[in-house]
């Protein structure tokens, strides 16, 4: 096989943010490597690990960072790339700007490299309830029916992948404030639209009352934009405030 001449050769600069642990020293590394076909982000990262050489031919650690899916399913791989909040999965090398700098998300603990902890987002589920509540210890016949309409509302709602890229954009929300975000807010549209999830619909408009509930929302409306799954957020969010209203005056009243 004919070898490349090196000089026709490509590559690809990548800049990568690195942190041991929460609270440990930031430092930024530099790697260049060898550009093939379709590339993305995880592939280089996969490069790394076999050969963590830096661009100036030091020896380092591997960078740490996670996938699964690799189909922008699992919403595992969200990192911020190009100072973007997105998935490394579907970041294509050829479509981003050079040097890449790869970070953690900013919003939630650092647990190594491009790892965050995001556990603080599935609190949130339980929160709100993020659930249909139905007791399966015996047979309760067939659900009730909806309309097809609604069907493909929820559908469209139930796509998110508890990725973070929402609250990672969001201004309102981090550790400095007890938001609770437009991903759980969403759940909330989601599950209260379902006619067996809505008999606890009110528990859930209660939560959004309490502190970091949908009066804490901005509407900067940077969360819909950055979605990867171009969930309508912003809309969730004005139609719970709605119901959240109501709610309100239902108490009040009642």
């Amino acid at each position: 096989m004919e070898n490349l001449n090196p000089q026709t050769e490509k590559f690809v600069e990548v800049q990568i943010k690195r942190q041991e642990r929460e609270g440990a020293e930031i430092h930024w590394e530099t790697f260049r490597m060898k550009w093939r076909p379709n590339l993305n982000v995880i592939a280089l990262l996969q490069d790394l690990q076999v050969s963590p050489i830096t661009a100036d031919g030091k020896g380092t650690t591997p960078p740490a960072w996670e996938a699964a899916c690799l189909e922008e399913v699992c919403g595992t791989c969200s990192m911020v790339i190009n100072g973007r909040p997105r998935q490394a999965c579907t970041a294509l090398v050829d479509q981003l700007e050079q040097p890449i700098r790869l970070e953690p998300f900013s919003k939630f603990p650092v647990i190594r490299d491009l790892i965050t902890d995001r556990s603080r987002m599935f609190e949130h589920l339980k929160q709100v309830k993020a659930w249909v509540s139905i007791d399966g210890t015996y047979e309760l016949g067939a659900g009730p029916r909806y309309s097809q309409t609604l069907a493909l509302s929820r559908y469209k709602m139930s796509e998110c992948m508890t990725c973070g890229c929402c609250l990672e954009a969001c201004p309102n929300y981090g550790p400095q404030s007890p938001f609770i975000g437009p991903q759980a807010i969403n759940q909330v549209r989601l599950f209260n639209a379902h006619p067996s999830g809505a008999m606890d619909a009110p528990e859930r408009l209660q939560s959004m009352m309490a502190p970091g509930g949908i009066t804490d929302c901005g509407d900067a409306q940077n969360c819909v934009k950055a979605c990867p799954k171009n969930i309508p957020l912003t809309e969730s969010i004005a139609a719970v405030s709605r119901e959240t209203t109501l709610h309100a005056i239902k108490n009040f009243f009642g």
